[in-house]
């Protein structure tokens, strides 16, 4: 008898089924949920809700705002457990926010109509009395922090921007560097004559190194380790506009890919998810060891007595001179490194860091994550059956090798795309139903490199490769029941 076997049908997208199936996730430490009670003021239980939330947030957003596309007007969490909610300015959006399961909000302006105001301001030149400004998807403005409204309000009249769309705080702090200071571990810059903070572990290539703040050094300064034995020498450096570091690290040094929590233990780093204004976010350093608190503001423009940097993001987390460089981490999602602030963990204050992601990119370099191999992987090494492709923006290909596979007994599907820097590709498991190709499990966050796995009964699957933005080869890898 002839079997029928499905065929390699159009794709329509507006018909999909989607459903997800999220991995299985280690529980956090009694560390960082006692952490969370004490800086956040709330239970047990609602920092376990808390953190739960903030990492389907962490898949949910991105996805939803690939959606919303231009009517997108930012995401935060909020309450005890950091409810996600998604701005838009079209109420017709209120359907597809909540069925991902955010609240639903309609504004005035766009995402992108509130950047282009800040970046207006990141263009003129601000008075010594305007400490800080970043966009507030939370009131749908650029929120700009000063000792001086008079001058702060003549600087936002003669930058050329909406005035309507800016709000002006006053605020007391000063934000400066964190110099002689050490993070998480501390490390020596014997030239500089003071020590900083290592943030995470990262590779490019083959050579090992970890993320600092780019205050901490120059290109070619040379560091000691905790220990005082030779550690490494920077190799990437920017501060001012930027505030980020990579030092490369001799051969005496290994990356396990964790942050030391001091009273929440050694955590373990698993990705680089940013979590959204309003979700918590924790900060390890060995003056003040280990605080947490929440994110205000992405995208922030501070006005250093050294120069203006920008996108930063602004907490409410504390720290102190010897905090500098160090990391910042939410939940197991390594968010950036220490740039700054005001205050101290007695009275309270803000601090900055500077996001992770451009490092990466700008620098070639790879995350260092627990439990992984400090030598590179190639294109998901882990994967028993390789594929290959080359994709344009907007292209689709199917792998394995343009068709389907199928699967006789139930068990877990796992596929792993590997692209190049600098694209946005994504990655799609899908199901025949018996007439259609139904999405059963996506890779779909802004960035070149995804993982899907999925718990199935038997069928024909197959898997769909998306270049969101951006061109290039990739490298596909799935393993199978």
């Amino acid at each position: 008898m002839l079997r029928r076997t499905p065929a390699l049908v159009a794709i329509a997208i507006g018909a999909l089924v989607v459903t997800t199936t999220p991995a299985v996730a280690k529980p956090p430490s009694d560390g960082m949920i006692g952490a969370l009670q004490r800086d956040l003021g709330i239970t047990r239980e609602q920092a376990l809700d808390r953190l739960a939330n903030e990492a389907r947030a962490s898949r949910t957003t991105p996805s939803l705002q690939k959606r919303l596309g231009e009517r997108y007007a930012g995401a935060w969490h909020e309450g005890p457990q950091a409810a996600l909610v998604v701005a838009t300015v079209d109420a017709a959006d209120a359907r597809t926010v909540t069925s991902a399961g955010a609240r639903f909000k309609v504004v005035q302006r766009t995402l992108a109509q509130l950047t282009a105001v800040k970046d207006g301001l990141d263009r003129a030149t601000p008075p010594a009395s305007v400490h800080a400004w970043a966009v507030s998807p939370q009131d749908n403005s650029v929120l700009v922090q000063t000792a001086s409204e008079q001058d702060a309000r003549a600087w936002i009249t003669a930058s050329g921007v909406d005035a309507a769309a800016v709000r002006v705080e006053l605020s007391a702090e000063r934000p400066k560097p964190f110099y002689d200071i050490r993070g998480g571990d501390a490390y020596y810059i014997p030239s500089k004559g003071y020590r900083c903070s290592v943030g995470f572990a990262a590779r490019r290539g083959t050579t090992l190194g970890f993320t600092t703040a780019g205050h901490c050094g120059d290109v070619g300064d040379a560091t000691q380790g905790f220990n005082r034995v030779d550690q490494g020498v920077f190799r990437i450096s920017s501060f001012p506009s930027d505030d980020y570091a990579w030092v490369e690290t001799n051969s005496q040094w290994t990356a396990p890919g964790v942050v030391n929590g001091y009273s929440a233990g050694i955590l373990p780093v698993r990705g680089s998810a940013v979590t959204q204004p309003g979700g918590s976010v924790c900060r390890s350093g060995s003056t003040t060891q280990w605080h947490c608190g929440t994110v205000q503001a992405l995208n922030s423009t501070v006005n250093y007595p050294e120069g203006t940097v920008y996108q930063l993001t602004r907490t409410n987390v504390c720290a102190e001179g010897g905090d500098s460089g160090g990391a910042f981490i939410s939940g197991d999602q390594a968010q950036g490194m220490t740039s700054g602030g005001s205050g101290n963990c007695s009275s309270g204050g803000t601090t900055y860091f500077q996001p992770l992601a451009e490092l990466l990119s700008i620098g070639g370099l790879t995350l260092v994550t627990a439990g992984g191999d400090p030598n590179p992987p190639t294109g998901c090494a882990n994967y028993r059956e390789k594929y290959t492709g080359s994709l344009t923006a907007n292209q689709n290909q199917i792998q394995p090798n343009g068709t389907y596979y199928q699967s006789t007994v139930s068990g877990t599907h796992a596929g792993c795309l590997d692209g190049p820097n600098g694209v946005d590709f994504d990655l799609y498991l899908e199901k025949w139903s018996g007439s259609s190709w139904s999405i059963v499990a996506r890779g779909d966050s802004a960035n070149p490199d995804e993982a899907v796995s999925y718990n199935g009964t038997s069928g024909y699957y197959r898997y769909r490769v998306h270049a969101y933005s951006g061109a290039g080869a990739y490298t596909m890898g799935l393993n199978r029941p």
